[in-house]
């Protein structure tokens, strides 16, 4: 099916929202960027991947304070940073990558505070995806290789992190309905369900 439209998915830990965004992508045939954010910030830094990697999704206390004195400035690249933590620098260079990929056409954002950077791009659609806990925890656990006796812990301290970086940024609720346009419980659906359900959705929103 032909797609013209820009998709974010924002996820809850070990919900599959990065394999759904991905065969996403591929069912429309239109690019998919997750970690490959980090990795395009990177070469336009010239800063490591793996430093990048470290504050991924993780805000810090200073940027809306700099950005609020008119400090820094996003098109200005990355000299203009001065001494932004990592964090910082990060989301900024991902907010600049976020709106020139999405001007390039149809595509897939995971993460990153897609949908707000988005928020007034032309044909965006937001989509949450989340499942039951104890779904989540064994997914950390199988794919992740998280201790059993600590994932349920790490699975709840990632979607705290995801919330703080989410709030901070956007001023918004992470994961509050009223942010998106669809929401996915991926508890008792595979990947392939759950992309059926998204191309089901933007058919009728595009007739």
């Amino acid at each position: 099916m032909s797609c013209n439209n820009i998709i974010t998915i924002t996820r809850q830990y070990g919900s599959g929202g990065h394999n759904i965004g991905k065969a996403l992508s591929e069912r429309l045939g239109i690019p998919f960027y997750d970690k490959e954010l980090i990795s395009l910030a990177a070469k336009e830094s010239g800063i490591s991947p793996e430093v990048f990697e470290n504050v991924d999704e993780k805000a810090t206390n200073s940027l809306l304070y700099s950005l609020s004195l008119g400090l820094y400035n996003y098109g200005n690249g990355f000299s203009s940073m001065g001494d932004l933590p990592v964090n910082d620098k990060l989301y900024i260079l991902q907010h600049k990558i976020i709106k020139q990929l999405a001007n390039e056409g149809p595509c897939v954002f995971v993460g990153r505070c897609a949908d707000y950077v988005l928020k007034d791009h032309q044909n965006l659609v937001k989509i949450y995806i989340y499942a039951d806990i104890d779904v989540r925890t064994k997914r950390a656990v199988e794919r992740q290789s998280i201790d059993p006796a600590r994932a349920k812990q790490a699975v709840l301290k990632a979607d705290k992190n995801r919330a703080n970086y989410y709030s901070f940024y956007s001023g918004k609720k992470w994961g509050l309905a009223d942010n998106y346009d669809l929401c996915i419980n991926s508890t008792a659906l595979s990947t392939e369900q759950a992309v059926d359900i998204i191309c089901e959705y933007l058919n009728i929103i595009n007739k």
